[in-house]
């Protein structure tokens, strides 16, 4: 069975792309083909072979137009398929992973690596949990769960491939954000932080939490760009808001204003 990859479509768009393009249903397209004439705005027509050729034969005597239709494949879907080559397995092997249904990857692909990210920020969040509560001050306490709430939010809209839809975190919006943590001194009266030993437990472990933060969106971005494009920009931006709202909840800290 022929197979039509991402590779090769690339290979045959090199100097121009097409506004159409056609495929018999008998070749098994992979996903991130799809996915790359999605991209690139081409509209993907499925033709049947026989039908085709019925379609041939009647224009020969009508003299009308053949109109191709998407006709869906009839093919027992397999146990698993490979995300790169969509070809069939039967068995998971284990140096593969789910991504998405029955579709698998390598446990490094990018995507994977960003899950991972993510899993690990949220265990960092319910340590400084542990120690924030030792330290009651209820309210940082209540703000971190809204943050590995929000944290989850993000790893369910790219597990779901659904649009995060999150408007505000602890209450603030991406606006507000933006200026308070650009500005510390004037909503908050103290100056940017420079991190250092002297901070104390909590700012060290926000700080930790900051940082951790910024390289999930760096991880983000290298598993969802594709050359000179970025898909998921509302995952990226959704990271950089989490960043800075961590960064004003260290300003918050450091000017006494939790109980």
């Amino acid at each position: 069975m022929k197979v039509l990859t991402e590779a090769t479509l690339r290979s045959e768009f090199k100097n121009k792309l097409p506004k159409k393009y056609n495929v018999n249903s008998n070749v098994l397209i992979t996903p991130s083909a799809r996915q790359f004439l999605r991209d690139k705005n081409i509209e993907l027509v499925i033709e049947d072979k026989k039908a085709k050729e019925d379609k041939k034969e009647d224009h020969s005597k009508s003299g009308n137009r053949y109109k191709e239709l998407e006709i869906p494949s009839e093919r027992i879907a397999p146990k698993y398929i490979s995300y790169y080559s969509g070809g069939a397995l039967e068995n998971k092997p284990e140096h593969m992973t789910q991504i998405y249904g029955n579709k698998l990857v390598f446990k490094d692909d990018p995507r994977i690596s960003f899950r991972g990210k993510l899993d690990s920020l949220q265990s960092k969040i319910m340590e400084l949990q542990i120690l924030v509560a030792s330290k009651d001050a209820k309210d940082l306490v209540e703000e971190l769960d809204e943050v590995l709430n929000y944290t989850r939010e993000i790893l369910k809209a790219e597990v779901l491939e659904e649009v995060l839809s999150v408007e505000k975190l602890i209450g603030l919006s991406e606006d507000q954000l933006r200026e308070m943590s650009h500005h510390p001194k004037k909503h908050f009266g103290v100056d940017h932080i420079l991190p250092n030993y002297q901070m104390g437990e909590i700012l060290i472990g926000l700080n930790s939490l900051r940082s951790s933060a910024r390289e999930a969106e760096l991880v983000a971005i290298k598993a969802f760009r594709r050359d000179f494009e970025v898909s998921r920009i509302d995952i990226i931006r959704a990271l950089n808001r989490l960043s800075s709202c961590i960064y004003i909840m260290m300003c918050k800290y450091k000017a006494g204003l939790y109980k």
